[in-house]
Order: C-alpha cells, then structure tokens, then sequence
C-alpha cells in the first residue's frame, strides 16, 4: 500500500485528528520560516503570535472557500452566486483579520493605533483589504481546497471501481446461470438417450458428468482458472458429445500449453457448446469439428471450426453460447481481446486471442 493510500485510508478513518494536522503543521512551517527571515529583528514569540492569529483567518477562508463556494455553487454551475457570495465572503473575512489585528495583534506588540485611522476608513480600504489581507489569507485557501479537490476525485475513482468491480461479478454471475442450465439440458438429453438404448457407456457419461458439474460448482467460482482445468472439462464434455455422434462425429482437439496460464472460467466451453449445437446437430453426413488452443505467457489463443449445413435463406445468427463469450470477455478483458467470426457455404469458424502479458 502507498503512502497515499494509507494518508487516504487515515483521514477517512480520522478526519477531525486529520485537520488538525494539517493546520498545526501548516502554522509550523510558517513559523519556522518567519523565525529564518526576521530572527534578528522579530523574536520567536511574536512570530508564533503573528502566525497564529493569521492562521485564524486562514482556517474559515479554507472552509468557506472548500466546503461552501464550490461544492454549493461553483460545482453546481451557478457562477454568478458563487462570485458574488465569494466577494462578500471574502470582503467579510478580511476585513475581520484587519480588526483583529488592529485591535489584538499590534497592540500585543506594543505598537500603538494610528490615532487618525477610524472604523469607517479601515471598513472602506478595499485596496488594502485585497493587497495586503486577501493574498495572504486566500493563497492557503487556495491550496487547502485544491487538495480537497484532489482527494474527492480519488474517492470518486475509488467508488466507482469497486461499484464497476461489483458490476462485473454480478454479471459474470448471471452469464454462468444462463449458461449453466443451457449445458446441463443438452448433456442429460445425451445420457438420456444413451440409457433407453441400454447402452454400455451410460455410467461413464454420468461419471463425465459429474466431473464437469464438480468443476463448474467449485472449481471455476473465480474471475480466472488455469487452463488446465479448462481443457479437462473440454475433454469430458467432447467425451460425452462423442457418445451420441458415434462415428458419424470427427473431433480435432489440439493443445500446445507452453504456461498454465489463467483465464475467465467457462469461455472454452461457450465455444465448443456452439459447435456442437449448431455445428454438429444440424449438419447432414459427416461431421468435423477442429479445435486448436495455443497457451504461452504472453498469449492465449483459440480457433474453433465445424462443419454445418446451411439452411437455404437463412443466415446463420450468433448463439447463446457466442452471445455470453462476447459478453464474459468484453466484461473482463475489455481492449486486450479480440474476437472473430466467419463462415463460408459449409464451414464455420471463431477465432479469438486474449493478451494475458
């Protein structure tokens, strides 16, 4: 954790002990620096007086200007109240800080009031109020609200990357409940039909099954699952696919994993579901289905190929299976992906590489 983060994370925590901080810190430093430049002729106690009581007007010029001018008006774009509300705003607190040290400080250092300056002269003298107190006072103001600034669109970033990473979640949820049921009905349609024709493989399927509804209920809860076990469901669902087809199905499954990288759960599945459903199901003769994975460090890439016949004027459209891919990637990759989809008279084809470096 950063400095930042942990000043962020103690003054949300700590906020009253946070500006006291600041303020005392603020009056150290000014103290330190009029004691380095007027030691010879100011003593260190006057100094701390003089900055102090110049602090008691920074501190309401810092609120007044952070708190009040921009969060109500400036922000709000109501520019004209914001000026006129900041002049008065301004105007009063100056002019208190003249009296205050007219009528506290100077006689504290024992210099005595100019006998021909009268309350009316020192509420009208703007031109010294603006040059001498405004700058003085506002330039801390200035800063202080800057800061503010600064940290409320941390905490707005913040907010919005936790709203978007709950966001993410939800719907990576939801993908898997519209997928998971999807799969479920077309493999218990496999198994069922396998047990009214007595067949001999009906108990390995259902152990397939199983593995694959061991890996979709407790394995892959995550944003991301080794590759590994993503090959593994494929190799039990196509096991289970391969039973219905019989020889009538070819299947191409080839892996090169260089690294067991990470990857979003169930996109592989999305894929090869697809092909199966409306590759496979609707062709007429033999069916192929080539699927070829490529896994390094730095890459991931998949193409996905099946034969299918085409159904005279009508296009083939994007399924649930590709819908959801899309979607799961766009929610977790965003810009480090890429997705494509083409066909020819007999041939459909997914090609998509993640960048993962």
């Amino acid at each position: 954790m950063s400095l930042s983060e942990r000043l962020f994370i103690f003054h949300r925590k700590h906020r009253a002990i946070s500006h006291i901080l600041f303020w005392l810190t603020l009056l150290a430093v000014q103290v330190s620096s009029s004691s380095y430049f007027n030691s010879d002729q100011v003593s260190f106690k006057n100094n701390l007086v003089g900055d102090g009581t110049n602090l008691l007007a920074q501190i309401p010029a810092a609120y007044f200007l952070a708190y009040f001018i921009i969060p109500k008006f400036f922000l709000q774009q109501k520019y004209l109240p914001a000026f006129v509300c900041f002049i008065a705003g301004s105007y009063l607190i100056c002019l208190l800080s003249r009296l205050e040290v007219i009528f506290i400080e100077e006689p504290f250092y024992g210099k005595p009031r100019k006998p021909d300056e009268s309350i009316i002269e020192i509420v009208t003298d703007v031109s010294k109020l603006a040059y001498v107190y405004f700058f003085r006072i506002f330039s801390v103001a200035f800063v202080f609200a800057f800061v503010k600034l600064l940290k409320d669109q941390v905490v707005i970033q913040q907010r919005t990357l936790s709203l978007e990473k709950q966001r993410v979640e939800t719907e990576l949820k939801m993908l898997k409940a519209q997928l998971n049921p999807h799969f479920l009905f077309n493999t218990l349609n496999n198994i069922y039909s396998l047990s009214v024709n007595h067949s001999p493989v009906t108990s390995p399927a259902i152990g397939r099954l199983a593995e694959i509804l061991d890996y979709i209920l407790y394995r892959c809860n995550s944003l991301s699952v080794p590759v590994s076990g993503e090959i593994s469901l494929l190799n039990n669902y196509i096991g289970l696919e391969k039973l219905r087809y019989d020889e009538r199905l070819t299947v191409n499954f080839k892996c090169t994993v260089e690294k067991d990288i990470s990857i979003a759960p169930l996109i592989l599945l999305s894929l090869v579901e697809n092909a199966f459903k409306h590759g496979a199901a609707n062709a007429a003769g033999d069916m192929i289905i080539n699927i070829e994975l490529m896994a390094a460090a730095c890459y991931f890439n998949v193409i996905v190929s099946n034969t299918f016949t085409p159904v005279p004027g009508k296009e083939k459209s994007g399924s649930i299976g590709l819908s959801n891919l899309r979607h799961q990637l766009e929610l977790i990759y965003r810009d480090k992906y890429r997705l494509e989809i083409c066909q020819d008279e007999s041939l459909f084809i997914v090609r998509f590489n993640i960048d993962v470096s």
